[in-house]
């Protein structure tokens, strides 16, 4: 015969497992995530076509840093601009620091002069930073699939449009 121990314990995990049921909520795959169609099929799928400024280089406004000595954003046309080489770089041309205050142009940072690995600073740009795209991204027009409700904090007034990264390189590393 069952004992009596026994049987409460299977009748309280019947229980929880027909309340655990009861409560479940099902969604469809539509309803899931932010891509709104079959997740089992590419067919009905087409991106947004993106709008990436066409401003000449020089013309554009400048767009504020999301977070401080975040890598700015690229605010005018890059046409013919993203075959990167370390021998062959146009964004230099202008953004070099000696050039691009006369031009009006955001300067390279020092912290783009200076070797993380031996902690030196440098007379030539790193060669770790001559990929300018890695970091640096031109800036669709297209609006967020999600509301950005994050606020920046900059210490320093300028601090929405210029890069203090090698004042705090080591900030908090002692």
């Amino acid at each position: 015969m069952i004992s009596t121990k026994t049987l409460i314990i299977v009748s309280l995990l019947g229980v929880m497992i027909a309340s655990g049921c009861a409560v479940s909520e099902a969604y469809n795959e539509e309803e899931l995530g932010l891509r709104k169609a079959d997740l089992y099929s590419e067919k009905s799928v087409v991106g947004e076509p993106t709008a990436y400024s066409t401003v000449a280089a020089g013309e554009s406004k400048m767009i504020q840093r999301s977070f401080e000595n975040a890598p700015p954003m690229i605010p005018h046309d890059v046409e013919g601009m993203m075959e990167i080489t370390q021998e062959s770089n146009a964004c230099t041309g202008c953004h070099m620091p000696e050039v691009a205050e006369a031009i009006k142009a955001t300067p390279i940072p020092k912290s783009h002069f200076f070797d993380m690995r031996t902690q030196k600073v440098l007379t030539e740009m790193s060669q770790a930073r001559y990929n300018c795209s890695a970091c640096h991204a031109p800036q669709s027009a297209n609006e967020p699939l999600v509301k950005n409700e994050f606020k920046p904090d900059y210490r320093k007034a300028n601090g929405m449009e210029r890069s203090n990264l090698i004042d705090n390189l080591n900030e908090g590393v002692r």
